[in-house]
Order: C-alpha cells, then structure tokens, then sequence
C-alpha cells in the first residue's frame, strides 16, 4: 500500500512516497537538485491527474495540452489527458510536489453531477480531450495545505488508512472546484507580478516556519520586501484570509495534530504554540473545532 522510493539522477535527488489505494493512486515528493535544469516525462496512462506545487518555482510544458505553465509553489489545478508528455525545468534547487491520479471513470462518477464547472470537465473526459479544469492556478490556502499535511502525516493503517485516502482525495477535488468557482468570481488581481507572487507564497512560508513564534506585519514586509498594504490586499486576494487569520488556522490545525499524534498535555501545546495561558488556547480551539483540547485526546 506504501510505496517510498529514493530515486538519484545526475540532475539530484528525489524522496516520494506514493500510497495505493486500490484503483486511486496518491504520490508526495520532493526533489533536491544539483543545478538549474530540465528533464522529461511521460506516461501512457489514462487518468485524471490532481496537481499541486507545495514548494519551489518550476516550469512544464505538456505536449497533449500544447500549453507550458511559468508555476511559483503554492498552486493547483486538475489536468486530463490519455497519456501525458512534459519537460520541467526547475527554477529553484528544491520542488516539492503532491499528486492525485483518479481513473477516468471513477472520476466521471464522482463529478458527473457536480457544478457546472466539474460537469464540463467531465464531459471533456468522457470525451477523451485533453483538458485542464482552470486556465487560472488556483493557490493553495489553509483548508487545502492542512488535508495535504494530514495525508502526509497519517497514522492510520491497513484497510482504515485506504477509508482516509479516499476521503481526503474527495476533499481535496471539493475544496478544489470551490478554489476555482471563487477565483472566477474575483474580477480584479491585486497581484499582478510574479515578483510579487513570488513574495506573497514566501510570506505564507515565513508564517509556516514560524508558528510558535509569529514575526509582526511590520517585521513580514521588511524580510520579503513589500510595504504593509500591499502584504495584506495581497495576502488575502491568494489565500482568501487574512495574515493573523491564516496564522490562526495553522496554530489550531496543528495543535489538533499534536494532540492526537503526540503525548504533549493541552498546556504544553498551548506554550509551545505561543499561546498566551492554556484557557486562551481552549478557547480558541473550541471556538474552531467545537469541541475541547481534551476531548480530542479523550476521543482519538
């Protein structure tokens, strides 16, 4: 059921893990390259493929699409074709990626009745033409990146770890087509530059590596190099939240994790999160979650 692989080339390194859960396959990577390259890929296989850059720039371009995509970490989107051929080149020396390959029909199935949106899709698919479900890359926000983390870090196993791949591989597609439906609604991009993409997804990361400990607006601007106003419009256009709001999220998500993966007591969490006193934290995990820190650990 689980697949980790450790593959060196004479381009670097690349550490995967890929999870089969029967007919539906789920894949996480991450390549360390020695240099700024490019390589090839391909596959015959007809499937629908979920896409989703965590980390790194890169560049592809897929052959059946005719199509090449400029991608900054932090993106998604859901691709078909009957078989694919692409060449990457790496901007960056690390790319972490995740992936989702549903088969054609399983993926009509659960999509045939959805939104407009998906219902053309699927329509396309069924077609067999080559497709991708938004011309426009969706970002990666806080509901998305913590079923990422959560499929990553799971714990489960046997036939319960397939009930939760499966369950999360239809989260994803539904907070995905969600993603989409939104941007579309949104008529202006505040963001305009890749430059200024590129700073918006390493405040994200910024946040991301300091949870417990959260730098202020002020200190943020000054480390990517953007003025406040334009961090927060900017921020909340990509990740529909605000800074303090995703800061927000993050601490709770992982508190919820520590709690059922770790034997860390609600206290000890709550400092090591940077929580000002354990009943500030209660309150706010229950505010989130509606339940206590305790009854997480009570009722794993």
């Amino acid at each position: 059921m689980e697949q980790p692989e450790i593959t060196t080339t004479e381009y670097g390194t690349m550490t995967r893990m890929i999870w089969h859960c029967d007919e539906i396959l789920v894949g996480h990577s991450i390549t360390r390259y020695n240099r700024l390259t490019s390589h090839k890929g391909s596959s015959e296989t007809d499937v629908v493929r979920f896409h989703f850059g965590m980390k790194g720039n890169y560049s592809f371009s897929y052959k059946q699409l005719d199509q090449t995509y400029d991608l900054i970490g932090g993106h998604h989107n859901i691709m078909y074709s009957k078989g694919f051929d692409i060449e990457i080149w790496n901007r960056t020396l690390e790319v972490e990626v995740f992936g989702i390959q549903f088969p054609r029909e399983l993926f009509v199935k659960f999509t045939q009745n959805a939104n407009d949106r998906l219902k053309r899709f699927a329509e396309d698919i069924l077609a067999e033409k080559s497709v991708m479900l938004s011309e426009h890359w969706g970002a990666i926000d806080a509901p998305i990146q913590q079923v990422l983390q959560q499929i990553i870090h799971c714990k489960y196993g046997g036939d319960l770890k397939k009930l939760f791949l499966l369950s999360k591989s239809i989260e994803l597609l539904v907070l995905c087509a969600e993603a989409y439906n939104v941007a579309m609604e949104k008529r202006e991009l505040f963001v305009k530059s890749k430059t200024d993409k590129e700073k918006i997804i390493a405040v994200r990361d910024l946040i991301n590596e300091r949870v417990a400990d959260p730098p202020n607006l002020s200190e943020i601007a000054r480390t990517v190099g953007l003025n406040e106003y334009k961090l927060k419009r900017g921020f909340k256009e990509t990740f529909s939240n605000t800074v303090f709001g995703y800061l927000t999220e993050q601490r709770l998500h992982l508190a919820h994790q520590y709690l059922r993966d770790t034997s860390k007591t609600a206290a000890e969490i709550s400092y090591e999160l940077g929580y000002a006193t354990p009943q500030h934290f209660n309150n706010a995990f229950k505010t989130k979650f509606g339940i206590t820190p305790n009854s997480v650990r009570n009722n794993p």
